[in-house]
């Protein structure tokens, strides 16, 4: 059960995102940056675009979370997993990056364009959503943190189930339709469609670097976060 080879879509623009339910807007005082599961074993399927667009948004937004003062945070699945941990996944996709490991002895690395820096946190990836058996709420809580970028793959699998425990959890997601990639167009637009109607706001690299940029909005007694 390998991953399905990927054919190459374009990614969606500003003028093509759906309509949301919220206007929130990233506040780099008050926001986390995640790149998802950007490991080789992900994207090695994909035949061209949206790859290589989405690598350098992400690589964008990564300096300028830096350069901010925002965390970056990663998710990445070990390259080899024992069965208890790796649990239903296996029935669903196999052996994963596992049945790749010894062969491809760097398939669990996050790509190069994307490697994270000493100063970031790498979040050992075990469930679709990077909460599930991780320190991430606690991390988001310690920092002071109650929204979320996402960014990275799969947009329909683990993007959209982070971005669904976040709200659960009530930190605000916002999903980066330029900074994503998925299976198909198809599976994208999915994605951003759910996301905006039930969960967060789907916004675009420009967008967010734009927020990245502005002063911290003041918040007032009172106010809610």
């Amino acid at each position: 059960m390998s991953l399905p080879k990927i054919e190459s879509y374009p990614l969606p623009t500003a003028a093509e995102l759906p309509p949301g339910r919220v206007d929130w807007r990233p506040d780099p005082a008050r926001v986390a940056l995640l790149v998802h599961d950007a490991q080789r074993y992900f994207l090695a399927p994909y035949q061209g675009a949206p790859v290589p667009e989405m690598i350098a948004n992400i690589a964008s937004l990564i300096v300028a979370a830096r350069a901010a003062g925002v965390p970056v945070f990663y998710t990445a699945q070990p390259g080899r997993q024992a069965a208890a941990d790796r649990g239903l996944l296996t029935e669903f996709w196999g052996d994963g990056i596992g049945a790749v490991i010894d062969d491809d002895p760097a398939a669990a690395d996050v790509v190069p364009e994307l490697a994270p820096e000493p100063e970031d946190t790498v979040l050992v990836k075990w469930r679709y959503s990077a909460f599930q058996r991780s320190t991430f709420t606690e991390q988001l809580a310690w920092l002071g943190r109650d929204q979320l970028l996402i960014t990275g793959v799969y947009a329909h699998i683990g993007c959209q189930a982070t971005a669904v425990e976040a709200f659960m959890r009530d930190v605000r997601p916002f999903l980066v339709a330029d900074a994503v990639a998925d299976f198909s167009r198809g599976h994208h637009d999915q994605a951003c469609e759910y996301v905006a109607q039930r969960c967060g706001v789907v916004t675009t690299t420009a967008g967010a670097l734009s927020a990245l940029s502005m002063p911290s909005a003041p918040i007032h007694a009172g106010a809610p976060r």
